[in-house]
Order: C-alpha cells, then sequence, then structure tokens
C-alpha cells in the first residue's frame, strides 16, 4: 500500500465510503437471528414477585440489528417506585441481620445460577443490546465473576482498633470501628454494558448488607431482569431487592427524596447526575456517579504501533460498538510516527467484519438505536464541516449500524475531541513532543481513563504521572476495568470509586465504639 497521508487519501466530505461492511448487505443479513424465540414478557420484581406496572403500560425492547421486538416490559410509574420503596424499607433491617456467610453464599450461588444459564444470558443480551456474541459471553463472565468477588468481599468487612493511649488522659479507653451497611441502595444500570454494570453495583450493595432498588436501562433491561430472578432463585430474601423499568419521567422524584433511601449510584451522563444530585440534595444523601469520559490515548514515537493500532481497533471501534465510558477517545500520536501509524490503522480498520452479531466471526455490531447511531453520524458530519477528513467509514448502514470511521485533519477544538461520541469513531491527531500530549489530553472537562504507548518506561511514566484522569493504561486501551481496580474519574467524569472493596466501603458506614475506664 502506498504511503498513506492527507493529500493521497481520496476524500469525499460528505460521507466515506468504503471499509468495514462493504461485502455484508446488512439491511438484508441483518434479519431475524432467532426465529424460534418467542416475545418475552417481562415483569418488575417487588417483594419477590413478577408484577405489572400499576399504571398497566408496558414498552417494547428491540433488537438492535433487526429492530424487531424481542419483549415487552412494564412502565413503572410513582406508585410502583413508592411500593418499592416500601418494601425495601422492610428489607434494609432484614438484609442487615442476615450474617456475612450467608450473604456470601448467596452471591456465590448466583455465580453458579449465572454460569449454568451462560449461554442464554449471552444471547439474551447480544439480542437486546447488539454486542456481538462473544462479547456478551465475555461480559456474562465478567458478571458471574463479580458476584463471586463480592461474595468473598462480603466476609471480609472489618474495622480497625484504635489506640486510645496515643491521646493523653485516654489510657483506660478501648475504641474500634466496625462498618454496618448503609441502608437502602438505588442502583441505576446503563444500556452499554448492563449486566456487568449491574454486578458492579448490587452485589456489592447486597455483600454490605444493604437493601437495594434496581433500575435497568430501558433500552435492554431483560437480561438484568434475568439475573434478578436468578438471585431470588439463589435464596436472596423477597425484600432484599426491588427491580423497576421504565421512565424517570414516569416514575416522579421519590428514588431521590425519598429520605430512606441512603445512596444513589448512577452509571450514566453528566446531565443526570447533575439532576439526581440536584434532587438528592435536600436529605443529603451518599451519591457515587460514574459517568462519561473523552479519554486520550497517547502514541510516543517508540511505540510499538502493531499494538496501539489494535488497542484503538479493540478499545474504541469494535467492543460494544464504541459504546463505552472509558473507550479511547481521542487518538494522539507524535507526529514522528502519524503517518505510518494511520496506514497501519485505515489497513486493519478495512478488515473489521461487521454484521449479525450472533455470527461467531462478526467483530463490530449495531449501536443500541438508530436513534443513537444518528447522533453518532451526526457528530461524524459536523467534524467534517469544521475541517476533518474522513479516511474510512462515515456511514450509517441500515437502522442502527455505523461502519467504524477514522478522522483525520481534527483540532483539539473539533467536536469529536472535545465531546464524547458514543460510537465507532476514532479522531486522530498529531502531536509535537510530550509536553504537547499531555497538555493536549488534560485540556477537558472530563478525566476517567486514558492510556499511553511506549516501549520506554520512563517515557510512559512520565505521561502517566502528569495525566488528569481517573486511570492510565501503558501499552494497552483504556476500556479496561478488571473489578479488583478502583474505577472512576476526575472532573466532570465522575464522583467515587468502584472496585470488589471500594464499592463495598462506599455502601457501609464507619462506627466507632469507645468503652471508657476499662484498662
Amino acid at each position: 500500500m502506498a504511503e498513506l497521508n492527507e493529500k493521497s487519501m481520496a476524500i469525499n466530505n460528505v460521507s466515506c465510503k468504503g471499509g468495514a461492511g462493504d461485502t455484508v448487505d446488512l439491511a438484508k443479513n441483518a434479519g431475524p437471528h432467532d426465529a424460534s424465540a418467542e416475545i418475552i414478557n417481562a415483569k418488575l420484581i417487588l417483594n419477590g414477585k413478577r408484577v405489572d406496572s400499576v399504571s398497566g403500560r408496558t414498552f417494547a425492547v428491540r433488537n438492535p440489528a433487526t429492530q424487531e421486538i424481542i419483549g415487552y416490559v412494564p412502565k413503572a410509574n410513582a406508585e410502583d417506585v413508592h411500593n418499592a420503596i416500601e418494601v425495601a424499607k422492610r428489607g434494609k433491617s432484614i438484609m442487615a441481620a442476615l450474617p456475612a456467610h450467608q450473604r456470601a453464599q448467596i452471591l456465590k450461588k448466583t455465580a453458579d445460577l449465572i454460569g449454568s444459564h451462560h449461554e442464554e444470558l449471552s444471547r439474551l443480551l447480544c439480542r437486546e443490546n447488539g454486542k456481538t456474541i462473544r462479547q456478551c459471553r465475555i461480559e456474562i463472565s465478567t458478571t458471574q465473576r463479580l458476584f463471586v468477588d463480592f461474595g468473598e468481599e462480603a466476609k471480609r468487612i472489618g474495622g480497625n482498633y484504635l489506640p486510645m493511649d496515643a491521646v493523653p488522659g485516654l489510657e483506660r479507653m478501648v475504641a474500634y470501628t466496625i462498618r454496618q451497611p448503609i441502608g437502602i441502595v438505588v442502583g441505576i444500570v446503563p444500556f452499554n454494558y448492563p449486566a456487568e454494570l449491574f454486578a458492579h453495583k448490587i452485589p456489592g450493595a447486597l455483600a454490605a448488607g444493604n437493601a437495594v432498588i434496581v433500575k435497568p436501562p430501558s433500552k435492554c433491561p431483560l437480561t438484568v431482569l434475568r439475573i434478578g430472578e436468578l438471585m431470588l432463585e439463589a435464596g436472596l430474601p423477597p425484600e432484599g431487592m426491588q427491580m423497576i423499568t421504565g421512565s424517570p419521567d414516569d416514575m416522579g422524584d421519590e428514588l431521590f427524596t425519598n429520605p430512606a433511601i441512603g445512596m444513589i449510584s448512577l452509571t450514566g451522563s453528566v446531565a443526570s447526575a447533575v439532576e439526581i444530585a440536584r434532587k438528592a440534595a435536600g436529605t443529603l444523601k451518599r451519591t457515587a456517579f460514574e459517568l462519561g469520559g473523552t479519554d486520550p490515548m497517547i502514541v510516543l514515537e517508540d511505540a510499538n504501533l502493531a499494538l496501539a493500532v489494535e488497542a484503538v481497533v479493540q478499545g474504541r471501534l469494535t467492543n460494544g460498538a464504541g459504546q463505552i465510558c472509558c473507550a479511547v477517545k481521542r487518538v494522539l500520536v507524535q507526529a514522528s510516527v502519524y503517518d505510518e501509524f494511520l496506514k497501519l490503522l485505515v489497513e486493519r480498520v478495512s478488515r473489521i467484519k461487521m454484521g449479525d452479531p450472533l455470527e461467531e466471526d462478526t467483530e463490530l455490531g449495531p449501536l443500541i438505536s438508530p436513534s443513537d447511531a444518528e447522533k453518532v453520524h451526526a457528530a461524524v458530519q459536523k467534524a467534517i464541516q469544521m475541517g476533518a477528513k474522513c479516511l474510512i467509514g462515515g456511514e450509517r448502514v441500515g437502522a442502527a449500524f455505523y461502519k467504524p470511521t477514522v478522522l483525520v485533519n481534527v483540532t483539539p477544538e473539533s467536536c469529536v475531541m472535545e465531546e464524547e461520541v458514543f460510537g465507532p469513531v476514532a479522531p486522530v491527531y498529531p502531536f509535537k513532543d510530550l509536553d504537547e500530549a499531555v497538555k493536549i489530553a488534560n485540556d477537558s472537562s472530563f478525566g476517567l481513563q486514558s492510556c499511553v504507548f511506549s516501549e520506554n518506561v520512563r517515557n510512559a511514566l512520565k505521561v502517566a504521572h502528569r495525566l488528569e484522569a481517573g486511570g492510565v493504561v501503558i501499552n494497552g486501551a483504556s476500556s479496561f476495568r478488571p473489578g479488583n481496580l478502583p474505577f472512576g474519574g476526575f472532573k466532570l467524569s465522575g464522583i467515587g470509586r468502584e472496585s470488589i472493596a471500594e464499592t463495598v466501603r462506599e455502601m457501609t458506614e464507619e462506627k466507632a465504639i469507645i468503652f471508657n475506664d476499662v484498662l
């Protein structure tokens, strides 16, 4: 292939032809995948029972690849929310009284049940979410492992002995701390990794002895609801977890304002977090927000370029169709290797297979909905109007598919560099030296994850320590989140950290107990 640069590329500033999916007629080939699958009539879970909304209303869940209806889910209203809170109030004392070994056993049994239903859950997730079947299997395996890990953590919640003789006059005192559940935790789960992100919140809250109220994502609630059923089968007290589905507009504000709620944990948008924080402020609830990012990837001139290219493909363009909060969002490449990097990237992107997500060799499925695909396309077109050029991709296919896209001639002020684009779009920008790369990376309202590629550990660490982000991955994509690492962001990317240990800690209260005059 001839050396790739902006002058040698044939660019269409309106749309960019070529690349992934050219040999696949998605409109025809993304047809009914599981023709034998019945329509799912899902229910709310209240007090251990599957029930309809008081309103009697439902909404449809569609397969993003085909736009077929695969299920109907109740549209909860304010009365349903109130009922869930009333059950959770009873569950608060029931869960707090449940011994740690029983909480651990319930979570471990749930993990076993997830394992025995692994393929069923994976295919259901694929059908309602649109990620490829291989990605869905990985998500369900991660979900299963998180339940195991939180089950183990339930048995490790401890306090500290405090040496009171450190203070003159207190030598005859003994003091120690314990951790107790915060009470009722509301978990709001997003659409992009619904099972896994449910598992980053809810088993942690239960491990700590809390009752929970779960709001699954409206666009793909079915897998989360099914896991909820398995949790009850595993022995979770019916008062311990309530699950309500529907639109926040129909549910009212009680989930955020009722003083019985101790904590709200959201993975979602900045706008949602600001609104929830405003409503929760009146009762000073604890909040944990994991929000968006414009996660930078810095490729230094001494990097392994093939490894960096694959990180863009896997960490931005294919996994979750780019709908990942910590995905690579801005690709900053040192000018001396910029052309070579682009050549390798475009060649690799041209080989991405986009198509039916249930096919084993598909690399890229659809976005979650046609409207989300349109948002991505609008961002790409806006960037082009601002002077960007599209090297490959830049097209919608069918209702919700979007070709993996590489943009150049972007500036740090371009919309695709300043804003979070939730789709398979990689803007690539050349920088002169390390200082400029760090400056551009940090010039953002967000600071979730980031990554740097370099074969020189000193250079890599120089960048890592200067980046304003909750996590920095060296020689790997920023879309990296094992359960044992604290995960969260700087600035508008969120409040608090989630991990096996820190989630449980955040969802408990610390109490000091002092014995006076005992020694």
